[in-house]
């Protein structure tokens, strides 16, 4: 297994047995009013929207494609003479 796939595997199992362990209902204060709300709902959404957000800021950035339809067309446009069209080949 690589080493990304292990840490994953570790990472999970640390949170779930984490997640198990407080289960019991603590007081919250929200802006406007307060509730009792259990530790394991609260750390396991605060944990859903940690790993939604790290993919979200780590994901690859989209290329841009248009460059390489300029290049295409530029090389159709008969900028070659059948000589170097014939050696390229």
């Amino acid at each position: 297994m690589r080493t990304k796939t292990v840490f994953i595997i570790i990472f999970t199992a640390l949170i779930t047995i984490f997640l198990m362990i407080n289960t019991d209902a603590v007081e919250f204060n929200f802006i406007f009013l307060k509730r009792d709300i259990s530790k394991l709902l609260v750390v396991g959404v605060c944990t859903f929207v940690g790993f939604v957000l790290g993919f979200w800021a780590g994901r690859p950035k989209t290329t841009v494609s248009t460059y390489d339809r300029e290049i295409d067309d530029k090389g159709s446009k008969g900028g070659l003479s059948d000589e170097d069209r014939d050696y390229i080949q």
